[in-house]
């Protein structure tokens, strides 16, 4: 009698647990796409761009994975959002600039991507090396790269042509030469058209460290195995080659004070009164497009400190970061909407519609990026400036790096103004940036 009760009680079990998984197979039937929410700093046509590829990924999973993007602002404006949520993930995936790196890094918040490479058995071989190099550290890959940009020389050809100028400076000495040419002045003795000229834009100090070869900060540029607790710009002498540089074209009058950051630079450009300026790989197409029949567009790579110094270009623009949301489901789709972005044929496109690089090796093989590189033959400088640096100077990693480069504008509108001199810019820069790191490292480590 109890062994027929036991079986009565083991068979009633295995009909529950048969319906108990019947039933959650239809809740996971009926429960519709895995819904994720993409955060991203893209504004205008990049906005319109990402749009785009969003409403294509959506159409591919209809009924499996929907994403939402939203944007929020600048690319401050976003990592504020995001330090402002303490944690409490508002959104699956967010796009960071390559400065957030350290602290998105430091934060705990993110589930680095090396742990769905290594899951999906995926290639990192597919990202260009030197761009990845920027986003690995001590062999993982944090986020996934997504627009990559570099500093460029733009020039005035037309100009060039009508002084007879023929060779593309690479460093300043050539650049003080070729400016004096360039140069325009009225009846009145005013300056009609400088040579040069470039925002106060501190990128641009960061990436010349890496073309001297030197580093921004210690412990292997804040790559090693401790994070970084001070600047090193200031005791390996980068730092103040790069801001003699800064005061003697002001101080001689190669090139007018164009404020901080690059939108007057670019404009004046654009307007012919400067000849050549610094700016992103990623402006080559607005450029082209606002300059229209005014000059021929020239680029050549971003210029030397001296002619003789060896070192290379860092990436900047930005990354994609999977938060660390805990739900495996929405962790899987994002990581599929992230291999979806940075596909061969979507990264074409994405290089087509902005001029950020593709970060993929294989877009290179693609048509879309075949016919624009014939139709803007320009950007295969960019390509050729990326693929001729090296992984080992990929760059800074620095938890305050928002800040210090704030700083470090913020020092060089001083020496514009003549307020500080060169050696006074960059103690100051150094003593600044050392103090607000030593009270972000006492807070968080």
């Amino acid at each position: 009698m109890k062994k027929t009760l036991a079986l009565i009680l083991v068979g009633l079990l295995a009909v529950s647990l048969a319906f108990a998984a019947g039933s959650k197979e239809t809740v996971a039937k009926d429960a519709g796409p895995v819904k994720i929410t993409f955060w991203h700093a893209m504004g205008g046509v990049n906005g319109e761009a990402i749009a785009s590829m969003v409403a294509e990924f959506n159409a591919l999973n209809a009924g499996k994975i929907e994403v939402t993007s939203e944007f929020q602002g600048s690319y401050d404006e976003e990592f504020a959002k995001l330090q402002a949520s303490g944690g409490n993930y508002p959104c699956d995936i967010v796009q960071i600039y390559d400065i957030g790196s350290r602290y998105m890094i430091d934060s705990g918040w993110v589930l680095p991507v090396q742990e769905y490479v290594k899951k999906d058995n995926w290639n990192v071989n597919q990202i260009e090396p030197n761009i990845a190099a920027y986003y690995t550290i001590d062999g993982t890959l944090y986020s996934m790269p997504f627009n990559s940009s570099t500093p460029l020389l733009y020039y005035n050809k037309t100009a060039f042509d009508e002084a007879g100028i023929t060779k593309v400076p690479t460093s300043f000495e050539e650049i003080y030469e070729v400016a004096e040419k360039l140069r325009v002045v009225n009846p009145d003795g005013s300056v009609k058209r400088y040579g040069f000229g470039m925002g106060n834009y501190g990128w641009f100090f960061e990436q010349w460290m890496g073309k001297q070869g030197l580093h921004y900060v210690n412990n292997n540029n804040g790559r090693g195995e401790q994070y970084a607790t001070a600047v090193a710009f200031d005791q390996n002498g980068g730092g103040l080659e790069i801001v003699k540089v800064w005061d003697k074209v002001l101080k001689e009058g190669i090139s007018p004070y164009l404020n901080i950051g690059n939108d007057d630079a670019k404009a004046a450009f654009i307007s012919g009164n400067i000849a050549m300026t610094l700016e992103s790989t990623a402006a080559l197409k607005s450029l082209l497009l606002n300059i229209g029949d005014r000059f021929e567009l020239g680029v050549g790579y971003f210029p030397n400190i001296h002619k003789n110094d060896v070192g290379g270009v860092s990436v900047g623009g930005g990354s994609l970061w999977m938060l660390n949301t805990g739900d495996t489901r929405r962790e899987d789709a994002t990581w599929e909407f992230l291999k979806f972005m940075i596909s061969p044929e979507q990264q074409a496109i994405w290089n087509v519609k902005t001029g950020y690089f593709p970060i993929t090796v294989a877009a290179a093989e693609t048509e879309t990026f075949k016919q624009n590189i014939a139709q803007y033959p320009q950007f295969q400088v960019a390509i050729d400036q990326l693929h001729d640096t090296a992984p080992q100077y990929a760059g800074a990693l620095l938890s305050i790096f928002p800040e210090a480069r704030t700083t470090v504008e913020g020092y060089i509108a001083r020496l514009a103004n003549r307020t500080v001199d060169a050696k006074g810019a960059v103690e100051g820069m150094a003593r600044d940036i050392n103090k607000a790191l030593e009270e972000y490292n006492l807070v968080n480590y």
